[in-house]
């Protein structure tokens, strides 16, 4: 087993219809006004920035996002990371009951040497701290959409 490698799917049932949502998760840069632990995204060009991520434990992560798959008609936002984070992640919003459903997938391989030393003994830390960090994401993002 990898213990470096973290497979997430995360969903998100959300009141708002799927145009709304996919206009706000295609906006990463407007992230950290809504998700506590994303700190900072840098745009540096219409495909490509720069995400640094802070949650409840102390350390945080960076990785240069490059866009790969924007479809707003099949409601999906697709990226590659590379930095402390290698993988992919990916966005999937349907119409779900009376709103949305956001789904959110990803794989990817820590980098960061600190964590890949304490990938044993760290691993249930990480993912509970990746479950509070989607949580809050889904709370804000809620409260984000019910706003507008």
């Amino acid at each position: 087993m990898d213990w470096n490698h973290y497979r997430f799917r995360s969903l998100w049932p959300l009141p708002a219809p799927p145009a709304a949502v996919y206009a706000e998760l295609e906006r990463a840069e407007d992230y950290p006004r809504w998700w506590p632990q994303v700190r900072a995204v840098i745009r540096r060009d219409d495909g490509t920035g720069v995400i640094t991520i802070g949650s409840a434990l102390p350390y945080r992560l960076t990785s240069t996002v490059r866009e790969t798959r924007r479809d707003p008609a099949a409601g999906i936002l697709e990226v590659t990371l590379s930095g402390d984070l290698d993988g992919w992640a990916r966005w999937t919003v349907t119409a779900g009951g009376p709103g949305t459903l956001a789904r959110y997938d990803q794989d990817v391989r820590v980098r960061k040497p600190l964590l890949r030393r304490l990938a044993v003994p760290g691993r249930p830390l990480f993912r509970l701290n990746h479950r509070l960090m989607m949580r809050a994401g889904r709370r804000g993002l809620r409260r984000r959409l019910e706003a507008v």
